[in-house]
């Protein structure tokens, strides 16, 4: 059978490429994923297999059952949002929507898993138990599609037993595939913070209460969070992306927003954090006669893969690509929605190498030049057929 799907995938890269071509020219952002729904629904709707839209407003799962459906089902997930990011590649299948970008490979992750829906149902005689394939909505966006589509239920009906899915790694060479069993990418929770002080007179600041250069001091004192805060062996980063007030050099605002964010591998630690932020931006601004508002939502939870899970993963992948094509990951602070399933029930996310022998295609995910060898589909399509095909007949 290993033979039979590696054909298979080598065979019909042609038609990965067709797809991925196809999503990555028309992206659409979280949430309103309309176009790239339908036309998911129409390549599994030409392929016999059995679907259901509109789960989380644009998600689509669909279900193949093999002999025996009771016995156990795996579920694989793929993600259909792009990012806000104008393309600046020069290629035949670029963004024909302005402004929006599959930069984070999830028009790679949809291909792969339309690839093995595909390859799977062709031999459903040849394995047992029911295959879930989940088609996400809004990974990109808070609260996560993940988190909305467990809440309908997708991990039900039938009970999902295991959730696997890939992501590209642009780090690794197309053909070669990671993985990392435990505590694998950090929780992630926006911050917004909004100064309000006094305006007026740049040239007259005792009349005024600054919320600018409060905001400087906030900024400073919320670094002591990390370095002083934290226990040093718990990953963390506290970071700030944006300052937005005033308008000309002269006037002194009335308020300044600042928005950031927190990640962290610990659970325990991110609450307290939240805490010492809230208290720290709180007193520091009373201290200057400022007030502040505070909020911080709260995202997607530390990424955990299930030991046993990848460990049996991991042994597929070694099967199917030989061991030196099967690399140790290490930790990452960045965070996907992914982490939402693997809370609930066993998962294993594993990464999938893109690159030319570690010259071309390097460039990292959410980045407008971003793009893959297309090798890397038939790896993909190939390994989670194989995989998932192994751990539905393992007794």
């Amino acid at each position: 059978m290993i033979n039979q799907i590696q054909a298979k995938a080598a065979q019909l890269l042609h038609e990965w490429q067709r797809i991925r071509h196809y999503i990555h020219a028309h992206p659409e952002l979280s949430f309103v994923e309309y176009n790239t729904a339908e036309f998911v629904a129409s390549e599994l709707d030409k392929w016999g297999i059995n679907f259901t839209k509109g789960v989380a407003g644009t998600g689509i799962v669909a279900i193949i059952e093999g002999r025996n459906p009771s016995k156990k089902c795996l579920a694989l997930r793929a993600e259909l949002d792009a990012l806000p990011i104008t393309e600046l590649n020069d290629i035949p299948y670029r963004s024909q929507n302005e402004g929006v970008m599959h930069a984070c490979g999830h028009d790679v992750h949809i291909a792969c898993l339309l690839g093995t829906a595909y390859i799977l149902n062709e031999i459903r005689s040849e394995w047992e138990g029911t295959l879930k394939l989940i088609f996400q909505p809004g990974e990109e966006m808070h609260p996560g599609g993940a988190s909305l589509m467990i809440a309908e239920d997708v991990l039900e009906y039938p009970h999902v037993d295991a959730i696997v899915a890939l992501h590209v790694y642009p780090h690794l060479p197309a053909g070669v595939v990671g993985f990392r069993q435990g505590q694998y990418m950090a929780s992630t929770d926006e911050i917004y913070i909004t100064i309000e002080g006094k305006g007026g007179h740049a040239a007259l600041p005792h009349q005024t209460i600054d919320p600018i250069a409060i905001s400087a001091q906030v900024i400073t004192a919320l670094q002591q969070i990390i370095s002083r805060k934290s226990n040093p062996i718990i990953p963390s980063v506290l970071s700030f992306g944006k300052i937005s007030g005033g308008t000309v050099n002269n006037v002194i605002p009335d308020k300044v927003e600042i928005a950031g964010t927190l990640r962290t591998m610990d659970e325990h630690w991110r609450e307290e954090a939240h805490r010492l932020i809230r208290e720290i931006v709180t007193k520091t601004c009373e201290s200057y006669g400022a007030t502040a508002s505070i909020d911080i939502p709260k995202g997607y939870p530390s990424l955990f893969n299930d030991a046993a899970l990848t460990t049996l993963i991991e042994k597929y992948a070694k099967v199917y690509l030989g061991d030196p094509n099967v690399k140790q990951l290490s930790i990452r602070m960045t965070a996907d929605d992914f982490a939402f399933y693997s809370q609930k029930i066993p998962g294993c996310y594993f990464r999938l190498g893109t690159n030319t022998n570690n010259e071309q295609h390097t460039v990292s995910v959410h980045n407008a030049h971003f793009d893959i060898d297309e090798n890397a589909l038939v790896t993909g399509v190939g390994l989670m057929s194989y995989a998932a095909f192994s751990y539905l007949n393992e007794q």
